[in-house]
């Protein structure tokens, strides 16, 4: 982050772990859906889950599928496994925490076009934004899986959508990759990652750090 919240002319927010307090929400929905191939295939989904944050649904499960469980194992396909997790999420999504300081930083952001680029379903996201009254916040558009983050940030740049200057706001080592890729500042938000040691993370890559969106000037 290389200026003041004020300077920048469009925020691109995550939603896990940015604006609302769902990581733990996906984390445990991952767990229980591949928990009938056993607890250590389960576990062994969620420590790729969280060392991949920010990377869709679809290409985790089908991760797992390949190269997490023994050829053997017989448990629920991908279409069953992203059934089951999408019921777990939405129930999670619709009760977690929204980030304190959303509504103040829109008003002192007036000027400045959001949007949200998660590695959330494109639909769930629209559909628990709109439930929970702040889909009007983000009045360039709600965005999600199945494209990529790289595939939306390079598609509404290309639209015209994505103006600089522009700042990412992310919790994960894929939120920043994507928005440095794509020409981006970023500033990571700490207090919901799901990334271990992020100080030294931060440190090594000389990045602008807060808790959460309320202390961001």
């Amino acid at each position: 982050m290389k200026h003041s919240i004020s300077h920048y002319t469009t925020l691109v927010f995550d939603c896990d772990g940015v604006v609302l307090n769902s990581n733990r929400v996906k984390t445990d929905a991952f767990y229980q859906a591949a928990l009938p191939y056993g607890e250590a295939a389960a576990q062994r989904l969620v420590d790729y889950h969280v060392q991949n944050g920010g990377i869709s649904r679809y290409k985790k499960f089908a991760y797992f599928l390949d190269h997490l469980i023994t050829p053997d194992q017989i448990g629920p396909s991908l279409d069953e496994l992203l059934i089951h997790y999408a019921a777990e999420v939405r129930e999670g999504l619709l009760s977690c925490e929204i980030t304190e300081g959303l509504q103040a930083l829109r008003e002192r952001t007036k000027h400045a076009r959001w949007l949200i680029v998660s590695g959330g379903d494109q639909a769930e996201l629209r559909e628990v934004f709109a439930t929970r009254d702040i889909a009007a916040l983000f009045d360039g558009g709600i965005f999600g899986s199945p494209d990529t983050k790289d595939e939306i940030l390079a598609r509404e740049l290309d639209k015209g959508n994505i103006l600089q200057p522009s700042l990412f706001l992310g919790d994960s080592r894929y939120d920043y990759q994507a928005a440095n890729a794509a020409g981006l500042d970023f500033v990571f938000l700490s207090s919901w990652s799901e990334i271990n040691n992020w100080p030294l993370w931060c440190e090594e890559h000389k990045l602008s750090f807060f808790g959460d969106l309320s202390l961001l000037t």
